[in-house]
């Protein structure tokens, strides 16, 4: 996450100005280094395995061969999570929406490694890529793991998980079909809750009444999120379904 360089009590009317005038987007760029196995991958597997950005609706039955739920993935980080929730569910198609070049090349590894062929990738915002390409009612879930929890206060709007974002996210979940949003930062994780709870169209599937829901055992535990656990700190899964 980038900091500010002028001091908070500086005043900075432009950026605030530019700020409110910002749409959400769904990533932070942040630079990455390359390794040869990414770089391979990229250019052998990305042409068959990586979608254009395009203004056209995609039609994920010609780009999979087949019929079968689809799942979009939002920030899939470097892809570990997303290779083992593929092969979890072989009978459900993937596509993943990362900005980073770095887990997309990490992504593309895996996908080769282990013979995948229900993941697609878009390498773009997914914020547009919802606009542009997903059409409504098509995806039978969504998953959104540890986005940005933009820990500080005056950074809290930034955060994708808003009222405006989940009414648009919900055009495109079939009804049924299910989000699911997880988040290791306590405050996200009630923002989340609150969230979800206040869009009509969304219905809590949580059996706690703390409104939480345990983690399914398609989402596998990141290297990250155990050492965390085991050193005390929580993790928070929410799965709501559309009425």
């Amino acid at each position: 996450m980038s900091e500010d360089t002028v001091p908070e009590s500086t005043p900075k009317p432009e950026a605030d100005a530019a700020l409110k005038r910002r749409a959400i987007k769904s990533f932070v760029t942040r630079p990455g280094r390359m390794g040869t196995g990414q770089i391979k991958a990229l250019t052998e597997l990305g042409p068959k395995f990586v979608l254009p950005y395009s203004t056209q609706r995609l039609d994920a039955a010609a780009i999979f061969g087949r019929s079968a739920p689809l799942v979009l993935e939002i920030g899939f980080g470097m892809g570990a999570a997303t290779a083992d929730i593929a092969a979890t569910l072989p009978d459900h198609d993937f596509i993943g929406c990362e900005v980073h070049e770095p887990g997309v090349g990490a992504l593309l590894k895996l996908i080769g490694e282990r013979e995948l062929t229900n993941i697609r990738i878009v390498q773009h915002d997914a914020v547009e890529v919802l606009r542009d390409m997903i059409g409504p009612d098509l995806l039978a879930g969504v998953h959104i793991f540890f986005p940005d929890p933009w820990h500080k206060k005056r950074h809290n709007k930034r955060r994708l998980i808003q009222p405006g974002f989940v009414a648009n996210l919900v055009q495109h979940i079939k009804p049924g079909g299910y989000l699911h949003c997880a988040t290791d930062w306590q405050p996200y994780a009630e923002q989340m809750l609150e969230v979800l709870s206040a869009e009509a169209a969304l219905l809590n599937t949580a059996a706690a009444a703390s409104g939480y829901a345990d983690k399914p055992a398609y989402r596998p535990l990141t290297k990250f999120e155990a050492r965390g656990l085991r050193l005390g700190h929580g993790v928070w899964d929410l799965v709501f379904r559309k009425r």
